[in-house]
């Protein structure tokens, strides 16, 4: 039996089409996918091919089912590239929930821009990208593109979970390597490699299916710990003219400093300032003080990426004639100034915000962020040189407790940078309250932030008057208070510690319930909440980092009243940390004295149940309230 030609054609068309609705049909995503989900990843491949130790090609292609409006961040394609590197053959495609084509994208729908951002001076990176929007959800996006590397320092990773309330039906990322190019991977516990060997080269595959997505969890550390991902790295690589090895640490480092170790002249006017301005020190010490703040006070940071100027530091004389430069611009500057005052000091690569890096793999993407160290047998001062107000030697909260590496002219060697304890990251808090029946109580605060503590107020030492009071007005939790006067200063400019001092009124101190009054003692510092329950957690935890609070607060009890009750001492102790509350009478006053301290370990998710008991403890015993009766 003969088909006709036309038949033939609609047939095979019907065919396409029908094809095409079985692959992003949103009926055909397994019913586990769709659970708390707002996207699914329903394909994607990503095949890297090494040629040389300086050329790579990238072929991406991803499909995405957008479920609700709340997945709508993920409806976008964005790739950077700069001049080593460029970005072609994009396509893209939008399906409806049955998997029927909507809409086709032409190659002059995708964006090309400039990434160049605030505080960017010199930028050679742009982006490619293109926004997908519809108003009816579910709907599914489908987007590739290639990508050629003309020089690199690093391979793409894979991270097919990159989100919360993200599902993935498929992924799968090729790695194909010629026998000439040697390179390492590091890859999440329990994720099989495959590999297959020819006579040139040898494929690597990574592949998961049906991941169900994850809630966000509270106090959450992050997703590594329980997705596929893998990194990988070249042992050795060409790029922007410069030849490198990122085997080991050691090797990275030294390249890091072949890239500084050229001449760094100063002005002979810089020079003289610098001579002047420590003619009268007296030890190391008080000279790295006085030229940090040098530092600080005559420049300002700017961001230069520009190939391997990514990485090479802007020279110390031009840093001296402009006045900016980017972190490791900054910290070579600062290197060279102390150099001329007879102080050796290293450039150090660091992960600001970032994790420790692996002992035990080296490589590119686990810094992004350049500090210095001046080593000395007891008393190691690190200094944080794109800051224009923290001390020297303190390095915030994001740099500290992590494995380093130190830039050495014998290469790179791993180190440690300083850990706050708890007892460094303190809140010290006194306040006095003078009650009264028939008027406002005055109240007076005064409170020191050190350390951690000390940089999450720093915004509000640098906030015009107007603005620390409107932020005081909204922080502060005190009902009806009228501010009489505040005052946010740090009065050592060489200690990480803020004072804040604040005068006010409050007409609603005490509550009333027939002829007795009430106090809730802790005014200032209570737990208000409690971290939610979560069955079966899946996420380690901990806090932003580990502190001590200590509020002393005193009220002077209103003319005609006495202490009818005062609460029992309560002392709270677990391996997260220790809060006692105290209250002592002592002739027309009722001193409340709170402690809590608190760790900033990692935890098992096992663990989170009892943080949150131990959290709901804290939250009852911050409660507590005083009763006052009238004298007789």
């Amino acid at each position: 039996m003969k088909i006709s030609h036309l038949l033939f054609t609609l047939l095979i068309g019907t065919t396409t089409v029908a094809s095409a609705q079985e692959i992003y049909d949103v009926a055909n995503i397994p019913a586990e996918l769709l659970k708390k989900s707002t996207v699914v990843i329903r394909n994607e491949e990503q095949h890297l091919a090494i040629k040389s130790n300086s050329s790579a090609v990238m072929a991406y292609k991803t499909a995405i089912t957008i479920l609700s409006k709340n997945g709508e961040n993920n409806a976008a394609m964005s790739e950077y590239y700069d001049k080593f590197s460029s970005v072609y053959n994009l396509k893209a495609t939008m399906y409806d929930a049955k998997g029927v084509k909507i809409r086709t994208y032409k190659t002059s729908d995708f964006k090309d821009e400039s990434i160049t951002s605030d505080g960017t001076m010199y930028d050679d990176n742009r982006i490619k990208k293109i926004v997908f929007l519809n108003a009816t959800f579910p709907y599914t996006i489908e987007y590739s593109y290639e990508k050629s590397y003309n020089g690199y320092i690093a391979f793409p990773s894979w991270s097919p979970v990159s989100t919360y309330d993200c599902a993935v039906e498929k992924s799968v990322y090729t790695l194909q390597v010629p026998k000439t190019v040697t390179f390492k991977y590091l890859k999440s516990k329990g994720l099989p490699t495959d590999s297959t060997v020819t006579a040139d080269k040898t494929t690597y595959t990574w592949a998961c299916q049906n991941l169900n997505s994850f809630t966000y969890e509270p106090m959450s550390t992050g997703l590594n710990a329980i997705t596929p991902w893998v990194l990988v790295s070249p042992n050795n690589f060409e790029y922007d003219n410069s030849k490198g090895s990122v085997e080991n640490w050691k090797n990275m480092g030294d390249w890091i400093y072949q890239l500084s170790n050229t001449v760094q002249p100063l002005p002979e006017k810089t020079k003289g300032i610098i001579q002047t301005l420590i003619a009268s020190a007296k030890t190391d010490k008080e000279k790295i003080a006085i030229l940090y703040h040098y530092l600080q006070s005559n420049t300002r940071y700017v961001s230069v990426q520009l190939g391997v100027g990514g990485f090479r530091p802007i020279t110390a004389d031009k840093v001296a004639s402009v006045n900016y430069g980017d972190c490791k611009a900054l910290s070579n500057y600062m290197k060279t100034i102390l150099a001329e005052a007879g102080i050796q000091s290293n450039l150090v690569v660091i992960g600001n915000g970032l994790p420790s890096l692996n002992k035990d793999y080296a490589s590119f993407g686990q810094a992004n962020h350049m500090i210095l160290c001046i080593p000395a047998a007891k008393d190691t001062t690190w200094l944080e040189c794109t800051s224009q107000y923290t001390p020297a030697g303190y390095i915030g909260n994001n740099n500290s407790a992590r494995t380093v590496l130190l830039v050495t002219e014998a290469g790179g060697k791993l180190v440690s940078t300083p850990v706050y304890k708890p007892e460094d990251n303190f809140q010290n808090r006194i306040t006095t309250i003078t009650l009264a029946t028939d008027k406002p109580a005055d109240v007076h605060i005064k409170t020191t932030y050190s350390n951690s503590q000390y940089e999450d107020q720093l915004g509000m030492l640098l906030s015009e008057p107007v603005e620390q009071r409107k932020r005081v007005m909204r922080n502060l939790g005190i009902p009806d208070m009228e501010i009489s006067s505040l005052s946010f200063l740090q009065p050592d400019k060489s200690i990480p510690k803020i004072e804040e001092d604040i005068v006010l009124k409050s007409s609603q101190m005490i509550s009333r319930g027939g002829d007795k009054l009430f106090i809730t003692l802790n005014l200032l510092n209570r737990r208000e909440s409690v971290p939610a329950k979560v069955e079966n957690r899946q996420t380690s935890f901990s806090v932003a980092y580990g502190f001590q609070d200590t509020d002393v607060t005193t009220y002077t009890l209103p003319q005609g009243y006495k202490v009818e009750f005062v609460p029992q001492d309560i002392s709270l102790e677990s391996e997260f940390g220790k809060y006692t509350a105290k209250v002592t009478v002592k002739d027309n006053s009722i001193i409340y004295t709170r402690n809590q301290t608190m760790s900033s370990k990692k935890y098992a998710p096992e663990k989170y149940k009892d943080i949150v008991e131990f959290y709901k403890k804290i939250y009852v015993a911050d409660k507590q309230k005083a009763v006052l009766a009238k004298i007789n």
